[in-house]
């Protein structure tokens, strides 16, 4: 059987296995302790939504390099495309020399990026943080203005800009001080609101919450943009509920503030859609500028910032760019990947794969007190785990030790969440039925396992 239709299988006596564990052991004395070790697992290659490991195992893999995998491992298609460029160049630097990858995956992005205005225009970089921290620069150098606003569980990078743009500050211990103009406020988190509001009372609890950041931390004719995810990725797989983005929208329009969406996870066929916001243009809320990376070019290190043509050229010369922004093998890739989901039409895909798991997980929150809240758009979709549903107490305990069961038994998982008690979904979507039934085993073995 070929490894893309495998199903989950160790045949080591322990794990990580005996040549697994001497290349860890090689990587403990080589690469810094704080790039955690955190599976038992050493790839040898890869297929669909599968890992053979060194010894031999095979690992259903529900994570996809934090998903960056929507296409799977070693897609035929995309590693002909990546070969066929490597024979031509590897690099052609663009404030060099131009090259053409660059220049149809610009097209093609602004082909199919939803964000406001008729006529856009695409930047690449290397990674998600660098196209969070270029929307930042290009929202600056458009507007004038020196804040932002971002949000409570947001994530959006490593760099020293997006660190503090970043809600969880374990993520930048010891690494201050940061730069300033960053002004922090609620997400519309609605599992845990406030007295339990619900409906029109949570939106409006919420949009208060961003309006007194206007009068305390930045007025808003100081702020150049309001940076959000529409689905929280660290922070918990968190959608933003549409009527709070309406009224979002509606305050960056009226005070000429920037509403970036940051789809460095939500994006390529993620969500049941190309990207999320695609959720908000149909509600007549795109957002005027949006990151993309991960998915965007099957594992190849690339990402994009797309905004309306007026906006990025707005942008002082010589402010955006690098050496290695739009690499050509990372171009070619992209392109190839957006050509095969939009044939094999992905966000269908992704819709298939959510509606098949969120059933087993609604059954689950009906059968398990430990299991508080199952959300999600498309497939981006996770499990709060709580100690009990009265209380919501996170229960990061339990998470933990599901996560470390499911390795051992072959299912990658990983968690997620302010509190760490989320388990987040993020399978590549060439996953097969077959796999999803046999993760789901493994998964709710570890949970009826573990819980107390």
């Amino acid at each position: 059987m070929e490894l893309k239709n495998a199903i989950p299988k160790i045949v080591t006596s322990t794990l990580p296995g005996p040549k697994a564990k001497e290349i860890i052991d090689r990587r403990a004395a080589a690469v810094p302790d704080a790039i955690k070790c955190t599976y038992p697992v050493v790839i040898k290659r890869g297929e669909g939504a599968m890992i053979e490991d060194v010894d031999g195992n095979l690992f259903l893999d529900w994570i996809g390099g934090v998903g960056v995998m929507n296409v799977g491992y070693s897609q035929p298609d995309v590693v002909k495309a990546v070969q066929e460029q490597a024979e031509k160049y590897f690099h052609s630097m663009m404030n060099i020399t131009t090259h053409e990858g660059y220049i149809k995956l610009a097209e093609k992005m602004n082909q199919i990026v939803p964000v406001r205005g008729e006529k856009k225009k695409t930047m690449f970089v290397n990674s998600g943080a660098e196209a969070d921290e270029n929307a930042v620069k290009i929202a600056r150098g458009y507007t004038g203005r020196p804040n932002i606003i971002v949000f409570t569980g947001a994530f959006h990078g490593r760099t020293l800009m997006t660190m503090a743009m970043t809600g969880k500050k374990a993520y930048a211990l010891s690494m201050g001080p940061f730069p300033d103009g960053i002004y922090r406020t609620e997400y519309p988190y609605l599992y845990r609101t406030p007295g339990d509001l619900t409906g029109q009372a949570a939106i409006d609890y919420y949009m208060d919450q961003l309006n007194r950041t206007f009068i305390e931390a930045s007025p808003a004719e100081y702020v150049a943009a309001i940076v959000l995810e529409p689905i929280q990725g660290e922070g918990g797989f968190v959608p933003a509920p549409i009527e709070w983005v309406k009224a979002v929208r509606k305050i960056c329009d009226e005070k000429g503030i920037m509403l970036v969406a940051d789809e460095v996870q939500t994006g390529f066929g993620r969500s049941g859609r190309m990207f999320a916001s695609e959720y908000w243009m149909e509600e007549g809320c795109p957002p005027d500028i949006l990151t993309s990376a991960k998915s965007i070019a099957g594992g190849a290190p690339i990402s994009a910032v797309t905004a309306r043509t007026e906006i990025m050229d707005g942008v002082p010369s010589g402010t955006i760019g690098g050496t290695f922004c739009g690499n050509a093998l990372s171009c070619a890739a992209a392109l190839q990947v957006i050509e095969l989901m939009e044939k094999e039409d992905y966000p269908a895909k992704a819709r298939h794969i959510s509606e098949k798991v969120m059933k087993v997980w609604k059954e689950w929150q009906e059968k398990y007190e430990v299991v508080g809240d199952v959300r999600g758009v498309g497939c981006m979709m996770g499990i709060e785990f709580v100690k009990d549903k009265a209380s919501k107490a996170p229960n990061p305990e339990l998470v933990s030790a599901i996560v470390s069961e499911a390795a051992q038994n072959g299912l990658l998982i990983e968690s997620a969440g302010t509190y760490g008690n989320v388990i987040r979904f993020l399978s590549p979507l060439v996953v097969t039925d077959e796999q999803l039934d046999a993760g789901l085993a493994i998964y709710e073995a570890a949970l009826k396992k573990h819980m107390k």
